[in-house]
């Protein structure tokens, strides 16, 4: 055995005694210990892996990335996954896939119309602004917190090209509906499943429904990578797209460190170039550079050894929330899945009942003061935030509902991380306050 290799085992053995150490559980000390909303669960596989990414000395993504976009595809059942470095980013791939002028009649022009919902966070609807679109917000259903399909197509202009939603706290909408308006309506589907990996609508992963979907692997959602994100299609022609924007924007599809991938780098003519200009330095989309490194990677590949339980934690400690929230139903509404669905949840959404006679702020600010993180339902209604003053969207309808997430909503935690003991805490605190089981 080389020395090097002796070194890399000794210091794995350390990363072991070392994350032994750090990373066990703490006790859990009701109302002075946090209940956090969200958080990551790691433990000595993934600081292993950072440290031999490190080793490595390959900044840039490499086998780790390799390896990482692999495992992924094959657990989504998709053809092409692209790491990027946030869910937003994703988000912003995504789209301006749909922008390019590879897809002739098809793109997306300034002007044209998006569908989506104010209820959700923004950078869901940032990248149709950004490039000029224009985004028309459809009022959401609750207690399920996803677009009301009976309302899309009324929403639908000669101008719309496509929809872009998310699952909303992993709570998938209904695809059924929505792929079948977009089918027959010739749009195209972005699903941001940044909140619900491993979420499934009719036993199909969401996601897999899409034209294009997204993931995040931020360190609050289902795995992580401390900043990171995806983008996956089957389809070869978005998957070359999204590359070339995420990758400045380059014609070139060669990975980092590698030349001349299609034998043809000194001896093609493309725009007003002359012949012969070398490929590796033209771009046909005005990109970014919006790449991860292999350290990332490789957090998110000791990650997906994790992912199924990950899963079903979240959903033990949802239904265990809903069991013993029902003493609270007099004045909380509680979270419903959309029907035919299995949410892989992000969070457990409440909205405060409008004739419960509660104030959300006294509510949050009690439960802040017992040490239980909470979170509103992102920007509540997006149209009110203060950087949409002057923007170009249009609402269809009526946006009651949005207008209530927005006054009345807000979500607990319900990741791997929590124990019974957190959540008996946060129920005993929210019985308190509405005034049930003394």
């Amino acid at each position: 055995m080389e020395k090097s290799q002796e070194i890399r085992l000794q210091i794995a053995k350390l990363v072991e005694e070392f994350a032994a150490i750090t990373l066990a559980p703490r006790e859990f000390t009701a109302g002075t210990s946090v209940v956090p909303p969200s958080g990551k669960v790691l433990d000595a596989a993934e600081l292993k892996n950072m440290v031999e990414a490190s080793l490595d000395g390959w900044l840039t993504t490499g086998r780790f990335n390799d390896a990482f976009e692999k495992r992924l595809s094959e657990y989504l059942g998709v053809k092409y996954v692209l790491t990027t470095n946030s869910g937003s980013s994703a988000n912003l791939l995504a789209f301006s896939a749909l922008t390019s002028h590879k897809l002739g009649a098809r793109a997306i022009l300034p002007g044209d119309e998006v569908i989506g919902v104010a209820a959700g966070f923004p950078t869901t609807v940032n990248p149709i602004l950004q490039f000029g679109a224009v985004p028309v917000f459809v009022d959401v259903d609750i207690p399920t917190y996803n677009i009301d399909p009976a309302k899309i197509e009324a929403a639908i202009s000669p101008k719309t090209k496509a929809i872009m939603l998310a699952h909303t706290l992993g709570n998938p909408y209904n695809l059924e509906v929505i792929r079948e308006i977009c089918t027959r309506h010739k749009l195209w589907l972005i699903e941001d499943c940044c909140d619900a990996l491993g979420s499934t609508y009719n036993g199909q992963l969401v996601g897999t429904f899409g034209d294009i979907s997204t993931l995040s692997f931020y360190p609050a959602h289902h795995i992580t990578m401390g900043e990171g994100g995806a983008v996956f299609t089957n389809n070869y022609e978005l998957k070359q797209i999204i590359e070339s924007f995420r990758d400045w924007g380059r014609d070139c599809y060669c990975g980092p460190g590698k030349d001349n991938t299609c034998n043809k780098r000194f001896c093609q003519k493309l725009g007003n170039l002359p012949e012969g200009y070398d490929h590796k330095y033209t771009y046909s989309h005005l990109g970014y550079n919006l790449k991860i490194s292999d350290m990332q990677a490789a957090c998110a590949l000791a990650q997906m050894d994790k992912l199924e339980g990950f899963i079903a934690a979240r959903q033990a400690n949802f239904e265990y929330l809903k069991e013993k929230l029902a003493t609270c139903a007099e004045f909380l509404i509680l979270p419903e899945a959309t029907a035919n669905s299995s949410p892989s949840w992000f969070g457990f959404p409440i909205t405060i009942r409008e004739d419960a006679g509660i104030s959300r702020v006294d509510l949050l600010n009690y439960l802040d003061q017992n040490k239980i993180g909470t979170r509103l339902l992102f920007a509540g209604n997006l149209t009110r935030q203060p950087y949409m003053i002057g923007r170009n969207f249009r609402i269809s309808g009526e946006l009651t509902n949005t207008d209530r997430v927005m006054h009345n909503t807000f979500w607990i935690g319900v990741y791997p991380g929590l124990t019974t003991e957190m959540l008996d805490f946060v129920v005993e605190k929210i019985e308190t306050f509405v005034g049930v089981n003394f």
